[in-house]
């Protein structure tokens, strides 16, 4: 039943209840800021309020500005919202003039505004380009996207505005080159790694992942943690708890991974930094003036930073997981379908041949009629075909069987000597084995294994015939069985032409007959396919041990009894 247009609870164009997309939307809110046409407007707002709090706190604390995030922001709204060239002049022209707003906002001089503003664009466009370039998917679930981001937006990026900035201000007011432009890197270089990678990170999948209600109160009891911890630290208090921030962005990296983070080191760098300037935390007492800015900067970008790298493995591993279980997911799904064909399949095949053995069977005796020496040798080799297809109905049945689980195994204490004794003298009365020597040797007492007996028989019964198929020039087989510690091995031993390690490989796959299906030895590539997964429904490994030329030796080894 539909909800009529009057419905309040559902949306008559989409079918879906209001209530769902709501709480979607909210989950989606901080993500599709990054993509509103109204994101270079409240960007550019953004930047004039970074802008003048960065300034003023610098001149407050009678320091340089030791954390610029109006170029994090710019980059990371800019490259989340790229729409061809003609909206990055505007965009561009919207944040320089936010940026030019803000250093007059915050009193600087005419000459100093104009130059700031050019520096920071050149970073600011820089740091796009160059991201553009080199981490086009602004992937932060990889190392490998979240070291590309890294090294070129944030590292590579704030050098030629550093640069620039140096000369001007060393030949404009005599300053230090060396001096400003380390001031400049740090800051501009830190901005743009926290507030870019944060920004990066807030997308909906990593939204949705915390909205659950309980990783949501999580989420906000590790950041309440961590906000503590680091404030207790780099405020009055100071008190000696630095070694406990790490411990606590790992706990963060591992639960929260990429999202929870980047805000965490968000949260930790504005503490660390704006703690320092202001003259507390560990390095107020050993550091002086803008050296204090230096370390935490230092601290952050050495000590802290680098956990950014932690959490997108743990989320490229989840990926990589993900997709595992996907593929495994569909290759079981293919496999069920498989044996349910071939279950089918072997069921349909059974009745008619059944039937056309019944016939050939008749006529050949002469139940149908007088028959012709020609006649009785068709109904025999028509006899004889139909047995091999029912054979083989009857093995895709037991495969098909076995791959789903159907097949239930009876372990008890067996006789193996009894099994390998019922099964060489039934390979005996086969007519291809008349002119082989079957030879049947027991090494010691006990061989006793705990099996089922029947599919035992089953199992050394598959290798016996694959031994007379494959084997048979050699002239013998020898059914071996012996006792080792707590385990029971039977051998089936040809000599044969023997097998290679590339045969060897493929040798236990199904519908595999290794190249000889034009050969004039008969076979369906699946006895020895079975046969393993029979062995393994009993608890045993099965394996072969040959080499061309000298035969093969076929092995089994089941729990003793």
């Amino acid at each position: 039943m539909t909800a009529s247009p009057a419905d309040p609870s559902a949306d008559p164009v989409r079918k879906e209840p209001v209530a769902a997309r709501t709480a979607r939307a909210g989950r989606s809110s901080a993500a599709a800021f990054f993509n509103e046409p109204l994101a270079p407007v409240i960007a550019a707002v953004g930047v004039v309020i970074l802008v003048v709090l960065a300034i003023e706190f610098s001149r407050s604390a009678g320091l340089v500005a030791a954390l610029w995030g109006a170029g994090g922001l710019a980059v990371v709204v800019w490259l989340r919202n790229a729409r061809g060239p003609m909206y990055d002049l505007c965009f561009g022209s919207l944040i320089a003039v936010g940026v030019l707003v803000g250093e007059f906002l915050a009193g600087n001089p005419t000459s100093l505004a104009i130059m700031f503003t050019a520096a920071n664009m050149i970073e600011i466009v820089g740091a796009v380009l160059l991201a553009r370039r080199f981490a086009p998917s602004l992937n932060l679930s990889s190392v490998e996207g979240t070291s590309r981001f890294l090294l070129s937006a944030a590292v590579l990026a704030p050098i030629p505005a550093g640069l620039f900035t140096s000369v001007f201000l060393s030949v404009l007011n005599g300053a230090d080159f060396a001096y400003s432009f380390g001031t400049w890197w740090l800051g501009h270089a830190m901005g743009i790694a926290v507030i870019g990678a944060f920004g990066l990170a807030v997308t909906r999948r990593n939204l949705a992942m915390i909205a659950r209600p309980m990783k949501l109160l999580e989420t906000v009891l590790l950041l309440a943690v961590l906000t503590a911890v680091s404030t207790a630290i780099f405020s009055r208090l100071s008190l000696p708890l630095g070694f406990v921030v790490l411990p606590i962005l790992l706990v963060i990296a591992v639960r929260l991974r990429v999202l929870g983070l980047t805000a965490a080191l968000l949260i930790v760098t504005i503490l660390a930094v704006g703690g320092s300037m202001a003259g507390f935390g560990p390095y107020a007492l050993r550091f002086e003036g803008a050296d204090r800015a230096l370390m935490a900067q230092m601290l952050v970008l050495l000590g802290y930073l680098p956990v950014l790298l932690v959490a997108s493995l743990l989320e490229e591993r989840d990926r990589l997981a993900d997709r595992a279980r996907a593929g495994q997911a569909r290759a079981e799904r293919a496999s069920e379908a498989k044996s349910r064909l071939l279950a089918n399949v072997a069921h349909e095949v059974k009745s008619p041949v059944g039937g056309i053995i019944g016939i050939g069977e008749l006529w050949q005796t002469g139940q149908l009629g007088p028959i012709t020496p020609i006649q009785a040798e068709m109904a025999e080799m028509l006899v004889k075909t139909a047995r091999q297809v029912e054979a083989l109905s009857h093995d895709l049945l037991d495969v098909a069987r076995a791959e789903s689980g159907a097949v239930k195994v009876e372990l008890r204490p067996t006789d193996v000597r009894g099994v390998m004794e019922d099964v060489r003298r039934a390979v005996a009365l086969r007519p291809e084995s008349r002119d082989l020597k079957l030879e049947l040797v027991c090494l010691g007492d006990g061989l006793v294994a705990l099996a089922d007996s029947q599919r035992l028989a089953q199992v050394v019964a598959n290798l016996a015939s694959n031994a007379v198929k494959y084997g048979a020039s050699g002239g013998s087989i020898v059914f071996r069985a012996s006792r080792v510690d707590h385990v029971v091995r039977i051998e089936i031993i040809d000599k044969g032409p023997g097998l290679s390690a590339d045969k060897q490989a493929q040798l236990f796959e199904p519908f595999n007959r290794l190249g000889l299906e034009r050969t004039t030895v008969e076979g369906h590539g699946i006895g020895l396919a079975l046969a393993k997964r029979l062995t393994e429904l009993q608890g045993g490994t099965i394996g072969v041990i040959s080499q061309t030329g000298e035969g093969a030796t076929f092995w089994i080894e089941l729990p003793a009894a």
